[in-house]
C-alpha cells in the first residue's frame, strides 16, 4: 500500500487515535468513583451540561452544510439516545456494580459488536475471523462470571456483579448502534456538529431526571477533587475523544484505525488497578487476554500489516 502522506503526519495521526482510545478507557474506569458520589442520572445530566457549555461554538450550522432532512434528524436523535444517553446510563451503572477491570474486559467486545451490527443493519460482509472475535468476547465475559464476586475492588463490596456485566454488555450494544448510525450521519454532517447535537439531545433527555435528583442532592458534600474529575469526565467523553478520533481518521484508514481500540480495555483495566486500587486475579488476567485477542481479530486488516 503506497502512502502519499509524510511519515510524521502518520505518526501524529496514530498518536491522536491512541490518545482517543486511552481516554475512553480511562473515563470508563474513573466513572466508578463519580457514580459512588452522585446518583447515576444526576451524573449523566451534569456530564451533558458541562459538555454542552464547552461545545456551544460547535452547534453553529456551517455555511456549506445543507438543511437537515427529517430522516437525518431522526438519526441524530437515535445516535444520542442509544450512543450517548443509554450508553452512559448502562456504563456508569455497570461499572458501579462491578469493577473497572471487568469494564475493560466487557468493553473489548465493542469492535466485534460493531462488525455484527454492520452485518445486520448495513449488510456488510463479516469474515470468519470476526466471528472468532465474537467468540473471544463471549469467552472473556464468561470468565468474569467465574471470578469471585467483588474480587476486583478493594474491600470486595460490589452490589450485583452479574447485573453489572449485563449492563456493561448493554453499553457495548449501544456503542455498536452508535457506530453504525454514525456511518450514516457523517455523510451529511461534520464530526463537530454531530458531537454537539447528540450531546444536546443527551442533555434534553437527562434533564427531567437531573432536576429531580438535583433538588434533593447535597452538592456541598462533594469534594473539589470529584468536581475536577467530573469536568475531566465530561470533556473527555463528549469532546476530546471525538476530536482526537476524527483528527486521526483524516490520515489513517478506518480499517487500520480500528487497531487502536485495543487500548480501550487496556486503559480501563490499568486505570482500575493503578488509580482505583483494584486487583486482577488469574481469571481476570485470562479474561482480559482473551478479550484482547478478540479485539485484534476484529480490527487487524486481513492483508499484510507491514505497512502500518
Amino acid at each position: 500500500m503506497s502512502l502519499s502522506t509524510p511519515s510524521s503526519n502518520r505518526l501524529a495521526a496514530s498518536a491522536c487515535l491512541a490518545a482517543s482510545m486511552t481516554l475512553v478507557g480511562s473515563y470508563v474506569a474513573l466513572s466508578k468513583p463519580l457514580a459512588a458520589a452522585f446518583p447515576v442520572l444526576l451524573l449523566a445530566w451534569l456530564r451533558f451540561g458541562v459538555a454542552a457549555i464547552a461545545m456551544l461554538p460547535w452547534l453553529r450550522k456551517p455555511a456549506n452544510e445543507p438543511p437537515m432532512r427529517p430522516s437525518t434528524r431522526r438519526l441524530v436523535f437515535l445516535e444520542s439516545f442509544l450512543g450517548n444517553f443509554l450508553f452512559s446510563i448502562c456504563m456508569i451503572y455497570g461499572v458501579s456494580m462491578t469493577s473497572a477491570v471487568s469494564a475493560g474486559v466487557v468493553m473489548a467486545a465493542i469492535p466485534a459488536a460493531v462488525a455484527v451490527a454492520s452485518w445486520l443493519l448495513l449488510r456488510e460482509r463479516v469474515t470468519g475471523r470476526t466471528w472468532a472475535a465474537v467468540a473471544c468476547a463471549v469467552g472473556g465475559i464468561g470468565l468474569l462470571g467465574l471470578a469471585k464476586p467483588g474480587h476486583g475492588t478493594p474491600g470486595g463490596g460490589q452490589g450485583n456483579p452479574v447485573l453489572g456485566h449485563l449492563l456493561l454488555f448493554a453499553a457495548v450494544l449501544c456503542e455498536a448502534a452508535y457506530a453504525v448510525i454514525g456511518k450514516k450521519l457523517t455523510g451529511s454532517l461534520g464530526p463537530k456538529r454531530i458531537s454537539a447535537l447528540i450531546n444536546l439531545w443527551g442533555l434534553v433527555l437527562a434533564t427531567p431526571f437531573g432536576l429531580y435528583f438535583a433538588a434533593q442532592f447535597d452538592f456541598g458534600a462533594v469534594s473539589a477533587g470529584l468536581w475536577i474529575l467530573l469536568v475531566f469526565y465530561a470533556l473527555a467523553a463528549s469532546i476530546w475523544t471525538v476530536w482526537l478520533w476524527m483528527t486521526g481518521l483524516r490520515t489513517i484508514p478506518a480499517a487500520q484505525a480500528g487497531v487502536f481500540t485495543v487500548l480501550l480495555p487496556v486503559s480501563a483495566a490499568l486505570t482500575g488497578v493503578l488509580a482505583l486500587g483494584e486487583r486482577m486475579g488469574v481469571l481476570e488476567l485470562l479474561a482480559l487476554a482473551i478479550a484482547l485477542v478478540g479485539v485484534a481479530l476484529a480490527t487487524l486488516p486481513s492483508r499484510s500489516v507491514s505497512d502500518l
